[in-house]
């Protein structure tokens, strides 16, 4: 029979005539519904839990009632605000400034006496730093024209090159307008308003985007120079994704980045055949740092996986699923991390081999210690067709992890120039979000592409120490910058 949520008074005492078999099925039956209904409950009690703080969830997901805080830092004991040794960005007097304005004193404030002729006693200097009212300059380029007395050829100077048009932008102009567009992320009715604010000059779409793609084309090469540098001879390299829309329809935004290094990529899949097409993780030396997404792992390279994931993980479970040794977990690994971290500002490169060993043996134990409180679960008989693996609760998913990837989780452990965690990545991909919020999506694949290579342009620059305008405008005058790291490999 197929048991109902609710019986009505009849039906039950039909049941009952039946006998004691027809009881205790019907009972056996409402137990079944009755764990199903729990094992539900339970499920999204888990999902409302999950916040920011102890998931992969973003913060933007928390709302407006934010949760409480819990910090994945220990306490310090520092106060707030800069430390000693910090070098700070206090406004500083100069010696030479570019004017100086002399307040004179005419008259005494107390007497009215007549101090014009007064030797000055000293002076107090105050500095006021401030951006000039700037206008736009307009430079007229005058071709001489020259007809050869002796054979009648007209010769002609030669304009600099760039200058095509009998009236267009210069350097500067396009420079600044694709920062605040492409890198800013400020549309680019914004853009002109931002333009015509500042220098007083009225720009077109068509000018703006079409400086945009001039831009993109000549740092196409040191693009692909970056692409082969992060593929064959980084290290480390982190990996990241995360979705955007591209003419209405879902695209991934691929990174792949180094401290020195930003490469994006846009595709229409997230999986393997995404990144088979951008063709680094296929051809990649170095190590992969990523957040575990399966896809990675169909590549046989060195992994890494983000431990500041793991340690929400455990965050959570903490919460909802208390065990002793997720408790234990947790802490062990912010004690490798501060480990290894003390031994790389002593400049080692490796842990020694007996210490090494024994953090991997207390973190075996914990596995095991984990694999006893959370056995694995036993499929229902009644359900012995259902397909697929058996669900399983979030402490012993997270366990597993910890076992098939055991040496991803330990990778910086193992090797000391591989991070404890992710953050790169996640910093590089995290102004997408930004520029979905600002603009929604992009309208055309061609433009995400420009928007992709213009910004690890940038990117990549900034993180050299390279004003982001400065290297714009050296792409514009036929000299796209190229890191050191690069140009000197």
């Amino acid at each position: 029979m197929k048991p109902k949520l609710l019986l009505c008074e009849e039906e039950i005492r039909s049941i009952y005539q039946q006998g004691e078999e027809a009881v205790v099925a019907l009972v056996m039956a409402l137990l079944k519904i009755n764990t199903d209904h729990e094992e539900r409950i339970k499920r999204l009690e888990d999902q409302i839990a999950k916040n920011s703080s102890n998931s992969n969830k973003p913060p933007s997901s928390d709302g407006f009632k934010k949760p409480t805080p819990k910090s994945l830092r220990k306490r310090h004991g520092k106060k707030s605000g800069g430390q000693a040794g910090h070098p700070g960005n206090t406004l500083k007097a100069v010696e030479k400034p570019d004017y100086t304005e002399i307040h004179r004193v005419q008259e005494c404030r107390c007497c009215q006496s007549d101090l014009a002729r007064v030797k000055i006693a000293g002076v107090e200097k105050r500095q006021v730093f401030d951006i000039p009212k700037v206008k736009m300059a307009v430079t007229e380029h005058q071709a001489e024209i020259k007809i050869c007395p002796h054979c009648g050829e007209k010769n002609k100077g030669k304009f600099p090159e760039g200058v095509i048009q009998a009236v267009q932008y210069g350097i500067e102009t396009k420079a600044v307008a694709v920062y605040f567009n492409q890198y800013q992320m400020i549309p680019l009715a914004r853009t002109k308003e931002i333009i015509e604010a500042l220098y007083g000059q009225t720009i077109a779409e068509a000018s703006l985007i079409s400086a945009c793609r001039d831009v993109a084309t000549r740092t196409l090469p040191v693009s692909e120079r970056i692409k082969a540098q992060i593929t064959r001879k980084e290290a480390v390299v982190h990996f990241d994704e995360t979705g955007v829309r591209v003419n209405g329809k879902l695209h991934w935004l691929h990174s792949a980045s180094t401290d020195k290094l930003t490469c994006y990529a846009i595709h229409t899949k997230r999986g393997h055949k995404a990144m088979d097409d951008v063709g680094i993780l296929s051809k990649l030396q170095g190590y992969a740092i990523h957040d575990g997404w399966q896809s990675y792992f169909k590549y046989p390279v060195k992994h890494g996986l983000c431990n500041v994931h793991h340690l929400r993980r455990l965050q959570f479970l903490e919460e909802r699923y208390p065990q002793p040794w997720v408790t234990k977990m947790n802490g062990l690994l912010k004690e490798m991390k501060e480990t290894v971290e003390a031994a790389q500002q002593k400049g080692m490169k490796c842990l020694p081999g007996k210490q090494k060993n024994l953090f991997i043996r207390r973190y075996n134990k914990l596995l095991l210690e984990g694999y006893r409180d959370n056995p694995p679960p036993q499929r229902d008989v009644s359900q012995d067709k259902k397909r697929g693996r058996i669900k399983q609760n979030p402490a012993r998913n997270l366990l597993e992890e910890f076992s098939v990837h055991k040496s991803a989780v330990l990778a910086f452990l193992i090797d000391l120039r591989v991070p404890f965690d992710n953050n790169q990545a996640e910093r590089d991909v995290r102004m997408m979000k930004v520029k979905l919020k600002i603009s929604g999506c992009f309208r055309t694949m061609v433009g995400a592409e420009i928007f992709c290579n213009i910004r690890g342009y940038i990117s990549t620059a900034r993180k050299n120490g390279v004003n982001g305008i400065d290297a714009l405008r050296q792409a514009f005058l036929g000299n796209p910058y190229l890191p050191d790291c690069i140009s000197s490999g």
